[in-house]
């Protein structure tokens, strides 16, 4: 199936059976054209003896570690067609995922987001506070996860605004500004949970104690990266939510998780707290024993599948994150498909999530 007719569908609309069936057909179509053009991956394929007519399922096509793209140089296009390289986020020391982006790959990331992020803020381009620093996002050839994350919800702003400085203070006067030329309106706010958190609630929360407030009871706050370090300090999903509504009026809060291996597959929390997979991804939860697919509710290891990756074989992969799957297609928001949530990072798995790599450096 191509891509373009992924697109039209509203993204959370398909059941179970309709999704399978496209998620197979188009997974196996991305299967056999990484096979054909992309060396590396071929081999791979071959040496486990993989045969499109044993595959019934999406489910039964090969996942390759997300960990080999920090150690191998993975692409299905020529050089003279990647446009951009994305890494991911890692500590001092740590090596990086390289994603190899051509023209069609990185346009489609962008529609994907633009589908699912629409189906929970509205089609409108609202005024945008980025809880985050400009510099950031000033090497537009090699991206980092965290400058890929900005970019790449920052189409949905209308106008925008840095709410940090580079050395991650509030632009106390600046936000100021902004919230009074645009009052009234609804707002957009993005960031990294930690960066949140660190500079920008407990900064609202000291000039509260001086009478300084901020009115963002119009605000939407989008946010990932992972928790890792909330967790560590004792900062729960609810509390964080709790503490942004007690500082600043803020109460839409829309936590996602995804990975620069799968840019634009993300995975939007709905209003019941319950992270969804739309009709261009999906999440398998597996044994790490046999690595056979869990029951519903059981814990075991995220595999992730997406309909995006043509320039690099990335459609399949086993992360090195624990979840369950809570339930398929009967989440009280009403939308389809499978909703699951996350428990963490698996035992010495290296942290790699944007907020958590912040955060270790801070």
């Amino acid at each position: 199936m191509e891509f373009e007719k992924i697109l039209n569908i509203p993204p959370y609309s398909l059941n179970r059976v309709d999704k399978d069936r496209l998620l197979t057909d188009r997974l196996m179509e991305l299967t056999r054209h990484h096979q054909q053009n992309c060396p590396e991956y071929k081999r791979m394929m071959e040496a486990i003896g993989l045969e499109d007519d044993n595959v019934s399922s999406y489910r039964e096509i090969p996942f390759l570690p997300v960990q080999l793209f920090k150690k191998m140089d993975l692409k299905s296009v020529p050089q003279d067609e990647v446009v951009k390289i994305m890494t991911s986020s890692g500590t001092t020391g740590q090596a990086v995922s390289k994603i190899y982006l051509d023209r069609t790959t990185s346009a489609n990331q962008q529609k994907t987001m633009v589908k699912i992020v629409s189906d929970f803020t509205g089609s409108s381009r609202m005024p945008m506070v980025i809880i985050d620093c400009p510099s950031v996002v000033k090497n537009r050839l090699m991206f980092s996860a965290r400058g890929a994350g900005i970019l790449g919800f920052s189409i949905f702003g209308a106008k925008k605004i840095y709410a940090l400085d580079d050395d991650m203070k509030l632009d106390v006067k600046g936000l100021k500004e902004f919230l009074d030329k645009f009052k009234g309106q609804k707002l957009l706010l993005f960031g990294f949970t930690f960066m949140i958190w660190q500079h920008f609630y407990k900064e609202l929360l000291r000039l509260k104690e001086r009478g300084v407030t901020f009115d963002l009871s119009n605000g939407v706050l989008i946010h990932g990266g992972g928790w890792k370090k909330l967790i560590s300090e004792a900062v729960s999903h609810d509390e964080f939510h709790e503490r942004l509504k007690e500082v600043c009026g803020l109460e839409h809060i829309h936590d996602y998780y995804g990975m620069v291996e799968q840019t634009g597959c993300i995975y939007m929390e709905c209003e019941y707290g319950h992270l969804h997979a739309s009709n261009f991804s999906d999440v398998i939860i597996r044994r790490p024993i046999d690595f056979s697919e869990v029951e519903i509710g059981e814990t075991g290891i995220i595999q992730v599948v997406s309909t995006i990756p043509e320039s690099y074989p990335g459609h399949s992969l086993l992360t090195e994150d624990e979840g369950s799957i809570i339930g398929v297609d009967d989440c009280p928001c009403g939308r389809k498909g499978k909703y699951f949530k996350i428990n963490g990072r698996l035992k010495n798995a290296e942290i790699r999530g944007c907020s958590d790599t912040y955060a270790t450096k801070f």
